[in-house]
C-alpha cells in the first residue's frame, strides 16, 4: 500500500513527486516511456526559469529526476492500463498497485498530421512547440500548419527568428480571430498557402521540403522549409481512464481549483486536465 501513485513522469508528475517526497509520502511513480514526457521532443529549451541561455532538454530532465530520486520516489517503467477509482488500484500490464490516493499526470499528445516522414523527422525538423523550438531556426524557413487562433500565435512568435514563414491551412479562410489575422497579414515574413494540405514531410537527415496537395485543383507540389510546426490541436493520455473519471469532450479530464477529479482521492494535473477552447483546435 503506497500513499500516493503519481501515473506519469513528465514536468507536472515530476513536480507532485517533489512535494510528495518532501512530505515524506510513500510514492510510485508510473511512467509508460522516457521520464520527461512530450518536452523530450525538443532539443533544447530556452524558456525555462534559471536558465539563461537555454538548457539542454535531457539535462533539464535529468536534473529533474534527480530531485525526486534523492527524496526516495521510485519511478517504475510501466503503462498504467487500468485503474479502480474506488480502492486507488492501478493495473500495469504486469502487476497491480494499491495508493491511499492516485494523481494523474499523464500529459497530452500533439495530434499528427499521419503522413509519410512525420515520424522518422520528429526532432529533426518537425516540431510541435514553437515556444520551444522557434529560437532554433533563426534566418530559416519554415512552415506552420493549422488555422486557429494558436497557429497564428505561433506563426508570429517564430517570425521574430525565421526569415521566412507560410502558414498552411486546408481551407479558404483562417479561423484565427480578426485581430490575430490583421497582425498576420501585417507581418512581411508570413505568407499564407491555402486550401492546401501537406501530404508528405520529405528529407534525410533534416526536413528539407514538403510535398503539398491544392484541394481545389488536386495539383501537388514541393516547397523548400527547414522546418515545420503542426499545431492542429492536442490528444490528452486518458483513454485508460474512459467511464472512470469526469471528462469534457476531448477527453481532457475535469478538476475544480483542488485538482480532484470527479472521483475522491483521483487527483489530476498538467496537460491532461481540461483546457480552454484553443487547444483542442482542429485544422
Amino acid at each position: 500500500m503506497y500513499d500516493l501513485i503519481i501515473i506519469g513522469a513528465g514536468p507536472a508528475g515530476l513536480t507532485a513527486a517533489l512535494y510528495a517526497g518532501r512530505s515524506r509520502l510513500n510514492t510510485l511513480i508510473l511512467e509508460k516511456m522516457s521520464v520527461g514526457g512530450r518536452i523530450i521532443l525538443s532539443e533544447n529549451i530556452e524558456n525555462f526559469p534559471g536558465f539563461p541561455g537555454g538548457i539542454a532538454t535531457r539535462e533539464l530532465i535529468n536534473r529533474m529526476e534527480k530531485q525526486v530520486t534523492e527524496l526516495g520516489m521510485k519511478i517504475e517503467s510501466a503503462e498504467a492500463l487500468e485503474i479502480d477509482c474506488k480502492d486507488k488500484t492501478v493495473k500495469t500490464a504486469v502487476d497491480s498497485y494499491q495508493a491511499k490516493s492516485v494523481i494523474i499526470a499523464t500529459g497530452a499528445r500533439p495530434r499528427k498530421l499521419n503522413v509519410p516522414g512525420e515520424k522518422e523527422l520528429i526532432g529533426r525538423g518537425v516540431s510541435y512547440c514553437a515556444t520551444c523550438d522557434g529560437p532554433l531556426y533563426r534566418d530559416k524557413e519554415v512552415v506552420v500548419v493549422g488555422g486557429g487562433n494558436a497557429v497564428a500565435e505561433e506563426a508570429l512568435y517564430l517570425s521574430r527568428f525565421a526569415r521566412k514563414v507560410s502558414i498552411v491551412h486546408r481551407r479558404d479562410d483562417l479561423r484565427a480571430s480578426a485581430i490575430l489575422q490583421e497582425r498576420l497579414r501585417e507581418n512581411k515574413k508570413i505568407h499564407f498557402i491555402l486550401s492546401a494540405i501537406v501530404i508528405q514531410i520529405i528529407g534525410d537527415k533534416r526536413v528539407a521540403k514538403l510535398k503539398l496537395r491544392d484541394l481545389k485543383s488536386q495539383a501537388e507540389k514541393e516547397i523548400a522549409c527547414d522546418g515545420i510546426f503542426i499545431y492542429i490541436g492536442y490528444e490528452p493520455e486518458t483513454d485508460f481512464l474512459r467511464g472512470k473519471v469526469a471528462m469534457d469532450g476531448a477527453g481532457f479530464i475535469i478538476t475544480p481549483d483542488d485538482l480532484m477529479t470527479s472521483e475522491e482521492g483521483i487527483f489530476a494535473c498538467g496537460d491532461c486536465t481540461e483546457y480552454p477552447d484553443f487547444i483542442t483546435e482542429t485544422l
